[in-house]
């Protein structure tokens, strides 16, 4: 695993670095704030702005963006199974690469020892099955490729589509950086929170792993990874790290699907060039400068939700060599201070979903902090999209969470709506 910058860590426990050393590395800036990837029926990707990083020969930015847009079909290697034809119909809120009203569904069981296990699925007519994964299509190509749920499958389980604008700073964020801020969650909160870290693999580096950071689950450490196992899980394309089809039947085209074009990237690289080209979600301005949105973060700080809810992150330097030695931080990523509000680690709030991916089974009741950057965008919250206003997010926090949200309770009305106008800000 990839070890990075010793001064995240001196930073975030509070010490001092050595003046050598902070000489050595510039003052980080703040990452650029936009919703300005706009989905447009018309040049995708013409009225677009990334954050200035820098494109492979021949590519550009709007490019990128229109073949992360681009609907399948049969033809182009959609299905058999699928959840959606393009990236942007389950991540385009506001714009292309945010966040959805799509959920997708898990399901599984449990053995005999109380282990999770991937369903399998019978498919044409129970001639053939799905099995391996914990995920069960929509739709399908043909009536016969069709998924159902079995009924010996009880663990079921709705998952929100996730915002990937700023993903790319996430990204470059230093193992080193998140596993700081595991170990001293236990100190401020006498013991309660704890986030889990998990190594997972590194798809296009063999043997290699890392922190993970992407899906509910953390079962991705790199956006490369995380796209290549969505294109094949969510619409259906084969590619170079997820080469093989979960089924024949109704099956149109040879794997792998997705074949690099005229410049020699594949979709899934202009999809994690456009991803890390974007810039990370703004705040609502205007209500971040009142009074209670002002008041609303002092409390969200002094009552604990920060523990988790981590306001401000600082990405590895440039030059920094992360996913197992096969990506280089860019300028425009590195050394940067984003605020997602999410430490990206695995907590226990007792609103876990049972299922395991790619983390051991006491992960099972466990899901990632919903980053709150984009918060505004959402007409529904948590990870399975059930809560309808922030105030019932807020109270489905127990577990790791209900000393915090007892706090919260015992707010005053008004205190408590002035923590929610900080949300509303976000």
């Amino acid at each position: 695993m990839m070890r990075g910058s010793t001064l995240v860590l001196i930073s975030l426990l509070g010490l001092q670095a050595p003046l050598s050393a902070q000489n050595a590395l510039p003052r980080p800036t703040e990452a650029p704030a936009g919703f300005d990837t706009p989905t447009l029926v018309k040049s995708p990707g013409s009225k677009s702005s990334s954050n200035g990083i820098a494109e492979p020969p021949g590519d550009t930015f709007g490019l990128d963006q229109q073949i992360y847009e681009t609907a399948h079909d049969v033809n182009s290697g959609l299905g058999p199974v699928y959840n959606a034809r393009a990236c942007a119909e389950c991540h385009q809120n506001p714009v292309s690469g945010g966040t959805s009203q799509f959920t997708e569904l898990r399901v599984g069981h449990r053995d005999a020892n109380g282990n999770f296990v991937n369903p399998t699925v019978p498919i044409n007519g129970g001639a053939e099955q799905i099995a391996g994964r914990s995920i069960v299509n929509d739709r399908a190509v043909i009536p016969e490729a069709q998924e159902h749920i079995p009924v010996t499958e009880n663990v079921r389980a709705l998952r929100a589509a996730l915002n990937t604008l700023g993903d790319g700073f996430v990204e470059a964020i230093d193992d080193s950086t998140l596993l700081a801020i595991a170990a001293r969650q236990p100190e401020v909160s006498a013991g309660r929170i704890h986030g889990e870290a998990i190594e997972v693999p590194v798809l296009e580096a063999p043997g290699e792993s890392r922190i993970g950071r992407f899906g509910w689950k953390d079962q991705h450490s790199s956006l490369l990874s995380f796209i290549g196992d969505a294109y094949l899980n969510e619409m259906g394309v084969t590619n170079r790290l997820r080469p093989k089809d979960t089924t024949a039947v109704g099956k149109v085209t040879p794997d792998p699907e997705d074949i690099p074009d005229n410049l020699g990237l594949a979709d899934i690289d202009h999809f994690a060039q456009f991803i890390r080209g974007t810039k990370v979600p703004p705040r609502d301005a205007t209500l971040a400068k009142t009074g209670p949105a002002i008041a609303g973060e002092r409390l969200f700080d002094s009552i604990g939700c920060g523990t988790c809810h981590v306001s401000s992150l600082t990405t590895a330097r440039p030059g920094t060599v992360i996913n197992g030695g096969t990506f280089g931080v860019p300028e425009a990523l590195g050394n940067k201070i984003i605020h997602p509000y999410s430490d990206f680690l695995l907590h226990d709030i007792e609103t876990g979903d049972g299922i395991v991916q790619a983390g051991p089974q006491d992960t099972a009741n466990k899901l990632r902090t919903a980053p709150l950057w984009g918060l505004r965008m959402r007409p529904r919250f948590m990870h399975d999209l059930k809560s309808l206003t922030l105030q019932e997010a807020i109270e489905r926090h127990e577990g790791e969470a209900e000393h915090v949200i007892r706090r919260f309770r015992e707010l005053p009305h008004a205190d408590q709506q002035q923590l929610i106008s900080f949300l509303e800000s976000l």
